[in-house]
C-alpha cells in the first residue's frame, strides 16, 4: 500500500469531509480526520472548520508528535490520530465521525465498556472479518479534554491480539481507520449503519409491546 503525497491527501481528505457532512455525520465544526504521507508528514484537518467546507487551506500538515509544519492549528485531538498512526503502521488514514445515532448509543449505555455488534451481515465491511456470524465488541472510553487519558483508556483494547478498527468516545463520536481512505470510510460506515440497525431493532420491539 503506498501511502498519498499531500495533494493527493488534501482531495481525499476533502471527499471525505463532504461524504460524512452529507450524511449528517460532521455538524457544526465536528469531526477531524488524517492521512499519513509518504514523505512521513501527517495531513490532517485544521481546527475550526466545518468539514463539509474544507478547501486545501482546511488541510495542514504535522509531524509524528502531531505539531504543526506549517504555521496552521491542528485539530485539538490530533494526539489520538498519532496514537493510532504510532501503533498500527499498517493504518494511513483516520476519520471520526459525530452522528446522533452513535453519540445516543454511548450515552444510553453509560457504564458500558464497550458495546458488542453481532450476526450483522456489515460485519464483513471490517478489516478481518469474512462472516456475518462473528462479533464485534466496539470499545467506549469516557470523553476527556486531555487526550492522554482517552489514549490510556484504550490502551487494553489496542493491545488485543485482534485489535479493534474503531472506538466510540462516550459522548462525542466514533473513530475509524484503515490501510486507506476508501477502508477507514468502510469502517465507519458500516459502524455507524450497524449502531442505527441495532437503535432501529431496539424502536420496532418497543413500539410491539
Amino acid at each position: 500500500m503506498t501511502t498519498p503525497t499531500l495533494a493527493e491527501a488534501k482531495t481525499q481528505i476533502i471527499a471525505a469531509g463532504r461524504w460524512l457532512d452529507s450524511k449528517g455525520w460532521a455538524p457544526a465544526t465536528a469531526g477531524n480526520y488524517s492521512m499519513r504521507l509518504a514523505d512521513g508528514r501527517f495531513a490532517i484537518t485544521v481546527s475550526g472548520w466545518h468539514k463539509g467546507r474544507l478547501t486545501d487551506f482546511g488541510v495542514m500538515t504535522v509531524d509524528a508528535e502531531g505539531r504543526s509544519l506549517d504555521g496552521k492549528k491542528p485539530s485539538a485531538e490530533t494526539a489520538l490520530h498519532m496514537a493510532l498512526y504510532a501503533r498500527f503502521p499498517h493504518v494511513n488514514a483516520v476519520l471520526h465521525s459525530h452522528s446522533p445515532e452513535a453519540v445516543g448509543m454511548s450515552r444510553a449505555y453509560a457504564d458500558a465498556a464497550s458495546y458488542m455488534l453481532a450476526g450483522h451481515e456489515m460485519l464483513k465491511v471490517l478489516p478481518g472479518f469474512t462472516t456475518h456470524e462473528a462479533q464485534f465488541d466496539l470499545p467506549i472510553v469516557d470523553n476527556s479534554q486531555d487526550m492522554a487519558d482517552i489514549i490510556a483508556a484504550l490502551e487494553p483494547a489496542m493491545l488485543a491480539e485482534s485489535p479493534p478498527p474503531a472506538y466510540l468516545i462516550r459522548s462525542h463520536g466514533l473513530y475509524g481507520w484503515g490501510k486507506d481512505m476508501a477502508e477507514a470510510e468502510r469502517v465507519i460506515e458500516g459502524v455507524e449503519w450497524m449502531i442505527a440497525a441495532e437503535l432501529a431493532e431496539a424502536r420496532f420491539k418497543e413500539s410491539m409491546k
